[in-house]
């Protein structure tokens, strides 16, 4: 169980409640302190305050007063006008990581919402209830009020989500699980929708996986490498200390250990194409960009980054812009450059690998019977196609800004459509991974066979070969591609 206010959460903590179905609650101290804020806007509220989203208006219309009877009606009207997004839906697990996240936000004490209202979303966590929520319509400026707004209606049984395997009313989930709906009082919608909540769950998720990819990458690299029976040397510790980087560092290692104790790697003076000698230099700072993000990703799982905002502990009203997602929407354009770096390189790698006038004596398309068989050039075609494909989406989100809603909102980090085109980039990449990968272990193959590779490479293609035999004529790829590229993502081949 993940218990929220204790300890700040950690990235691990969010993919367990959002793709392993850990429970959550929320801990004593942050119970006392979320009464705290709620108890510091009530009083606010008795005096006569007023307050921006409680008895005003929001954005373009704050300078618009709201009776005492119209608040409770306002929060409500808040989650339904915001009903108009559209495109696919997003995965449940950015979903669950959102709701988790929205739980870490409030468990500040800051947003002054009812402790009633986040145990409603540990419910809907706890019994797996998850909203449907599609994936375009914010503009991650006051935060990502429309995807959000999907999550928050969940609450009282308003729209769709996924239960049981099933996608059904909310209301008819509610019942079925046994949970009650939870009405908003003042400013409860309002703190559920104001937020990076989606765009911060799907760069978490992204972060994990983008890791994981990059590790399988490397993999393909050291195979290709064997195949190709391509100097050590480039890869060793000395080489890599002298210029300092710590990523490269790290991927000169992990392709060092993958290739220990091989019998194809060669120690002649010559030079090997850059797409087998300079992948520490050329992908070691995609590295480096991952490891070095941990910091400010898990600043803003814990953050609170609602508005306003009311310290539990004076109850001073801050009117800020926390909800801005500019840091988010950095991190995510960044990655889509490297993923699209990555891209490149695999491209360019099994360029090498099919051509048989730079794979020294390997046959035409790593096909035994070259011509009436085509072996892997429909595989090339489709990582050139995946490789255009990520380069297109790795253009930055975050510089096209454009004012909207009456100027309020003048200027907007579009944070989940970096969020969106950064998820969707990783999946072609996954894809093309595979692809990769399949590509260097028939090389392996064709060039002796296992038996002489370096003990990490070794364990690579047996973990390859289990699902994709080698391949004597053509075939189609398709399903070993997708159940490979499936192994990837969810980290078995570290």
């Amino acid at each position: 169980m993940i218990v929220l206010g204790a300890d700040p959460l950690t990235i691990e903590d969010v993919v367990r409640v959002a793709r392993g179905g850990e429970e959550v609650r929320v801990s004593g101290g942050a119970r006392s302190r979320i009464a705290e804020g709620r108890a510091h806007l009530v009083a606010m509220l008795k005096r006569g305050d007023r307050i921006y989203g409680v008895n005003t208006g929001v954005g373009g219309n704050a300078g618009i007063s709201l009776a005492a009877d119209e608040m409770e009606q306002f929060q409500f009207n808040l989650v339904t006008y915001l009903g108009c997004a559209t495109g696919a839906p997003l995965p449940s697990d950015v979903v669950r990581a959102a709701m988790v996240l929205r739980m870490a936000t409030f468990v500040t004490g800051t947003s002054a919402v009812r402790n009633e209202l986040n145990d409603g979303l540990a419910a809907l966590l706890n019994k797996g209830i998850t909203p449907i929520v599609p994936r375009y319509g914010s503009v991650g400026a006051s935060g990502d009020l429309m995807p959000s707004a999907y999550i928050a209606r969940a609450l009282i049984g308003q729209g769709e989500v996924e239960y049981k395997g099933k996608r059904i009313p909310a209301l008819d989930a509610l019942r079925d699980a046994r949970v009650y709906p939870v009405g908003f009082a003042p400013k409860e919608a309002l703190a559920l929708i104001n937020g990076t909540t989606v765009m911060t769950a799907v760069a978490t998720l992204v972060y994990v996986d983008a890791f994981r990819i990059l590790r399988a990458f490397l993999q393909a690299v050291a195979l290709s490498v064997e195949a190709m029976q391509a100097p050590a040397q480039p890869f060793d510790a000395w080489l890599h200390e002298r210029k300092g980087h710590p990523g490269q560092i790290a991927v000169a290692a992990y392709v060092r250990a993958k290739l220990e104790g091989s019998h194809y790697t060669t120690e002649s003076s010559g030079q090997s194409c850059y797409s087998l000698r300079c992948v520490p230099q050329g992908l070691g700072q995609v590295w480096e960009a991952l490891d070095t993000a941990r910091p400010t990703l898990e600043r803003e799982i814990n953050s609170a980054n609602d508005n306003p905002l009311i310290d539990p502990a004076t109850g001073t009203m801050y009117k800020g812009g926390n909800f801005y997602g500019g840091h988010i929407a950095r991190l995510l354009d960044g990655w889509k450059i490297d993923f699209a770096a990555i891209a490149n390189w695999g491209n360019s790698l099994l360029a090498v690998l099919v051509d048989d006038r730079f794979s020294g004596g390997l046959p035409a398309n790593l096909t035994p019977k070259p011509g009436v068989n085509s072996g892997f050039k429909a595989i090339q075609l489709s990582v050139t196609a995946l490789t255009c494909a990520i380069r297109q989406m790795a253009g930055p989100s975050s510089i096209h800004s454009l004012p909207t809603e009456q100027y309020n909102q003048d200027v907007v980090s579009l944070g989940m459509h970096s969020a969106v085109t950064a998820m969707d980039a990783l999946d072609c990449l996954r894809n093309e991974t595979a692809m990769v990968l399949i590509a260097a272990a028939q090389a392996v193959d064709l060039r002796g066979g296992p038996s002489k590779l370096g003990s990490g490479a070794s364990k690579t293609h047996q973990k390859v070969r289990e699902i994709v035999d080698f391949s004597e004529k053509d075939r189609p790829f398709g399903w070993e591609i997708a159940v490979l590229s499936a192994k990837i993502g969810a980290g078995e081949l570290d």
